[in-house]
């Protein structure tokens, strides 16, 4: 089959097959792939491409699991091994909303001593002084650990992390969904079934998410769309998840023997075919953290709409070799995004917009006028 019934397909809004997404990624066409992802992209969002002014904190790299893929994780002794107190993490907060901060992006290690009410008391902090503040916080692994070490179901951590100032969950963890791949790469951790089910329990009690996938590793095209499959099906039956964000693989420091760093055109392509399969997620988001300034901005013209946000501190893919800065002030961002011919918007976690940058006419959304 050619690229030429998909075509066919993408312009008439026709739901692409997993056929389909697997002949995209073995096409060698890239540019064709781009212009129809490109089409679909400027289609959802005009020629928008949004950020968030964010931090990220990681408050333990000390992990129980050692998946071979983590870089990150440490046992407790090891050297580099660190636990931030609640008084630390305050501190970064506060320099973040110095800068101008809406987001906090909270992640770490399954810590072996940390209590249950450790994170929930760590949210409770954090809001009490910025109750502006959206906390983004906890993968669908944390989450899992939580209800494991408090003896509580899913939808109670959950409940209880919301009262506490939990706003919504990142997409980490999901990695790959296939159970010969994930029995590889991770062992310990949670199924991609037990990801889903914490993700499809979080959008049902109101908590919004991204999603993710891991790759460039020991995975195949097949897996990679067996795992967009299983997201796209989800959304369909909860409509919960916000961004799509394709992680490209960091080999350094690793336990995966024989991997490399991902290449532009399998980055690219690998945008390009989710945006095309993804057709019920309304952002496709490009971590510039993980792909470099360069590849991220020509990413916009591949179907991506999100460059993710000014980070300022990222351990987790630096331990792995990341080459990047771990912070892009907002005018960078907005140079970048503008250089590609798009329009920036500086966004919130949920995608309200705060300002649209479009030259001399730089505005608040009429709704966001005081």
């Amino acid at each position: 089959m050619s690229l030429k019934i998909i075509e066919r397909k993408v312009l008439s809004g026709e739901r692409l097959t997993e056929e389909d997404a697997i002949l995209l990624f073995k096409s060698d066409d890239l540019l064709t792939i781009g212009e129809l992802a490109h089409y679909v992209s400027r289609k959802k969002n005009s020629d928008y491409v949004y950020f968030v002014v964010n931090r990220h904190i990681n408050p333990s790299n000390i992990c129980i699991n050692r998946c071979r893929f983590c870089a990150f994780s440490k046992d407790k002794g090891d050297s580099g091994a660190y636990t931030l107190t609640i008084d630390e993490i305050l501190e970064r907060t506060r320099e973040a909303m110095a800068l101008g901060a809406t987001e906090i992006h909270i992640v770490g290690g399954l810590h072996p001593e940390l209590p249950y009410e450790f994170y929930i008391e760590m949210l409770r902090v954090i809001k009490r002084e910025f109750p502006a503040v959206h906390l983004q916080a906890f993968t669908a692994v944390e989450i899992d650990y939580f209800s494991r070490i408090s003896g509580k179901s899913i939808g109670d951590v959950l409940l209880e992390l919301k009262e506490a100032g939990l706003g919504s969950l990142p997409g980490g963890g999901a990695e790959i969904f296939e159970k010969r791949i994930r029995e590889r790469i991770c062992p310990e951790k949670i199924t991609g079934e037990r990801w889903l089910e914490i993700m499809r329990t979080a959008h049902r009690l109101g908590i919004r998410s991204n999603a993710t996938m891991l790759y460039g590793h020991l995975e195949d095209y097949e897996s990679r769309v067996h795992h967009l499959s299983l997201l796209r099906a989800l959304q369909d039956e909860t409509g919960g998840f916000q961004a799509f964000i394709p992680l490209a693989f960091h080999p350094k420091n690793t336990r995966i023997n024989g991997a490399n760093y991902t290449t532009a055109i399998d980055d690219l392509k690998t945008i390009a075919v989710s945006r095309l399969f993804l057709d019920n997620f309304p952002h496709i988001k490009s971590f510039w953290i993980m792909l470099g300034k360069k590849i991220a901005q020509l990413s916009l013209l591949f179907g991506s709409d999100d460059l993710d946000g000014t980070v300022v501190e990222e351990k987790i893919t630096h331990s792995a070799g990341a080459m990047t800065d771990e912070f892009l002030p907002k005018g960078e961002l907005i140079r970048l995004i503008r250089k590609a011919g798009k329009i920036p918007v500086e966004r919130d976690t949920l995608y309200r917009i705060i300002r649209i940058y479009d030259g001399a006419d730089d505005h608040q959304p009429e709704n966001n006028k005081k």
